[in-house]
């Protein structure tokens, strides 16, 4: 009896150690509130209006690449209702389209739909962060899966924005994205 106690308690320990480290420990862990105060601050109508390039690499659950891409944004906005359309083209030859639809609301509360998400995401952006969190409806041929998204956009002096996604399918991470968006150059 004593040896079932003792591994009772040293899986509610391991448990409680691996909740506390997902929640507030790690990516997931982060709120925008840590962001507060810092510079430069992230505006979605400057940052993400008219030709961006976006270059990334998707990692699968085992933390190796799975793919690489590059993509052409072309953001409009009109006070604080914004499109951005996003052309994603794949090392392997695919390509994939998105329109996201974003409005900007008090104390940056962000609202964003698009073609491939179930209902809205919702955001806050923070100084030089943004927070997205949303479902994403992935195409047939990459599986149809329905997957949870915790996006974060994190602005740079240089204007660049470094962008880092993670992809869960029942609290499981399924793939992370890794990309930067910067102004198309004028030249």
């Amino acid at each position: 009896m004593e040896v079932f106690v003792y591994l009772t308690v040293v899986l509610a320990i391991a448990a409680a150690v691996v909740f506390v480290r997902s929640r507030f420990l790690s990516f997931r862990g982060q709120r925008p509130s840590e962001y507060l105060g810092l510079a430069p601050d992230l505006d979605l109508r400057q940052h993400l209006a008219g030709e961006c390039i976006c270059e990334g690499a998707i990692f699968g659950p085992t933390g190796r690449m799975a793919s690489r891409f590059r993509a052409t944004m072309i953001g409009r906005w009109e006070g604080d209702h914004g499109v951005v359309d996003v052309d994603f083209r794949f090392d392997g030859g695919a390509r994939q389209t998105r329109s996201w639809h974003l409005t900007l609301g008090e104390n940056g509360r962000v609202v964003a739909e698009a073609n491939d998400t179930l209902g809205r995401g919702r955001g806050q952006v923070t100084g030089p962060t943004l927070q997205l969190l949303y479902t994403i409806v992935l195409p047939q041929d990459a599986g149809g899966h329905t997957l949870r998204v915790t996006d974060w956009m994190y602005l740079t002096e240089s204007g660049t924005i470094l962008n880092r996604s993670q992809f869960r399918k029942g609290g499981l991470l399924a793939a992370e994205l890794v990309a930067t968006i910067r102004k198309k150059d004028p030249a």
